[in-house]
């Protein structure tokens, strides 16, 4: 069966990339990594350094922000699991966003066109893509702009690739409920 364009929604800890990864575990599996390690952050180095240690020794890693060129390289034979969607909008925000300035004035103009790039990216893939992203859209209304501002590009983000993808997944407590079924 052909692997096609998935995604891998939940909270934090959820077992959402532990789903992704176990879909992928015996697959030549390019592994596309949004986040830095951070040596003034230990305990951020710490939750890289399991995912890295995870991962099968057959994976490719590449860690870059650049995820439509990686997604149009995907093949059956070499499929692409990004993990994740949320830190790739996290460290995308940053380039472009002086967080000093008031959040509700910043143009979002160049991070909207990243967002409809990716998902065009995913809906031209010829070959597997598995994604992973936060839901951060049931919880409480962040107090701060910037709080609100990233739950509502992520919010247009999640929809925009899901929109693209074949099967969507909702984990919850490690349970994987899917919510668009992959039709054969």
């Amino acid at each position: 069966m052909k692997l096609g364009r998935i995604l891998y929604l939940g909270g934090a800890r959820s077992g959402k990339s532990h789903a992704a990864e176990s879909r992928l575990a015996d697959l030549d599996t390019t592994y596309v990594a949004t986040s830095l390690a951070d040596a003034a952050d230990p305990e951020w180095e710490q939750r890289v350094h399991r995912h890295r240690a995870r991962r099968p020794a057959h994976w490719k890693t590449v860690e870059t922000l650049d995820l439509p060129s990686v997604i149009l390289e995907a093949s059956e034979e070499r499929p692409v699991l990004i993990d994740c969607l949320t830190l790739w909008l996290s460290r995308t925000l940053d380039q472009h966003i002086p967080w000093s300035e008031n959040p509700s004035k910043v143009d979002c103009e160049p991070i909207e066109t990243a967002i409809h790039n990716l998902a065009t990216a995913v809906g031209q893939a010829a070959g597997g893509v598995v994604m992973v992203s936060n839901e951060v859209g049931s919880g409480i209304v962040p107090e701060f702009a910037s709080g609100r501002l990233f739950r509502d590009l992520l919010g247009m983000c999640n929809a925009q690739v899901a929109a693209q993808c074949d099967e969507v997944n909702l984990v919850v407590a490690g349970c994987v409920l899917p919510i668009k079924p992959q039709r054969n």
